[in-house]
């Protein structure tokens, strides 16, 4: 489980990303670096890191469901994921 702090700094890093995507596009397409660089470093979607929804965790993060690994499997086998199920054969 990661840190208040951390999962605190990736949601203000997200609000900020989507709060300055239009004016990041504009300069970009206009090739305005100089203006581009005054931004805040923190608009940029390169700083952003992938976590769990639930847990914060960095690692093991699965993309279509924006949850971990282990998180994924614990709601997989209670049956909280609609049309996933443990494999037998």
């Amino acid at each position: 489980m990661a840190k208040e702090s951390v999962k605190a700094r990736q949601r203000k890093r997200e609000k900020m990303v989507a709060q300055y995507a239009e004016k990041r596009a504009a300069l970009k397409a206009a090739g305005d670096y100089a203006a581009l660089d005054k931004l805040p470093k923190n608009s940029s979607p390169t700083r952003l890191h992938n976590r769990c929804q639930l847990t914060g965790r960095p690692r093991g993060y699965m993309r279509h469901f924006g949850v971990c690994r282990l998180i994924f499997r614990d709601m997989a086998l209670d049956g909280k994921i609609p049309g996933v199920r443990k494999a037998s054969w």
